[in-house]
């Protein structure tokens, strides 16, 4: 449903949401459309979506929704973008869905219960060391700020460019994070947190064998600053060079 209106449809109408943002008419259908479908065959749980917030009924669950997750990739004929929905419980996704309609690839967990890609068994990468990880990061920051926003996410930036295998941004981040759990890339650096970008992919990266923390190395939450995941052998390492770089003055 949602895949096919991404399939066949062209971005339309850009719609602007701040600086160098914005929101395609792709997006707006997606979400309508898998709104209406939540609200029937769950009416007991609300939704929160990225372009329209938060309806329906208030619970100890609900549904976080990014339409097409990659927008700017979408309206530029990329094919890296996606649909990301999860289901949340105490600020922890539960149940996670995406797909990646030009890539024909489905990945979907259920906590306690695995990941998997077109219904496929799923499971992160064995490396170990920084240098011989290949490292996605998620975009700068743009909008208010975004200049003193950008320091520390350069800085890290830099500190992988110099330690890892190779540094990717591929600009979805719930790509980032099922290709972590796929075992194609093996460390996820954002130091960002939105639920409907991070929450669907944090499922099914854990469930696939990722550990997936705040910056400062505690467990990852709804309120997290950061999104930092990697495979159990590798993560305390990612945690140490995004703090140390975080906190190197710049220059």
């Amino acid at each position: 449903m949602a895949s096919e209106l991404i399939r066949q449809q062209t971005a339309g109408t850009l719609t602007p949401k701040g600086d160098r943002d914005y929101a395609s008419e792709v997006d707006y259908a997606v979400e309508r459309e898998l709104r209406s479908f939540l609200a029937r065959a769950t009416p007991s749980i609300g939704l929160l979506g990225e372009e329209e917030g938060a309806s329906g009924a208030s619970s100890a669950r609900e549904w976080t929704l990014d339409p097409v997750d990659g927008t700017v990739n979408f309206a530029h004929g990329l094919p890296l973008c996606g649909v990301s929905l999860a289901l949340m419980e105490a600020k922890q996704p539960v149940l996670g869905v995406i797909d990646l309609p030009f890539l024909g690839e489905r990945y979907t967990a259920v906590r306690g219960q695995g990941a998997y890609l077109n219904g496929e068994p799923i499971r992160v990468g064995e490396v170990s060391r920084l240098h011989d990880a290949i490292v996605s990061i998620g975009d700068f920051a743009i909008g208010d700020r975004a200049q003193e926003r950008n320091v520390p996410r350069l800085a890290v930036t830099a500190a992988l460019a110099s330690q890892a295998l190779r540094v990717r941004i591929l600009g979805s981040a719930a790509l980032d994070l099922a290709w972590l759990a796929a075992g194609r890339t093996n460390a996820v650096v954002t130091l960002s947190n939105k639920p409907w970008d991070m929450a669907a992919g944090i499922i099914i990266a854990r469930e696939a064998g990722a550990v997936v923390v705040d910056a400062d190395g505690t467990e990852h939450t709804a309120d997290s600053s950061a999104t930092l995941a990697a495979p159990p052998a590798l993560v305390a390492e990612v945690v140490e060079l995004v703090q140390t770089a975080s906190k190197r003055p710049p220059g």
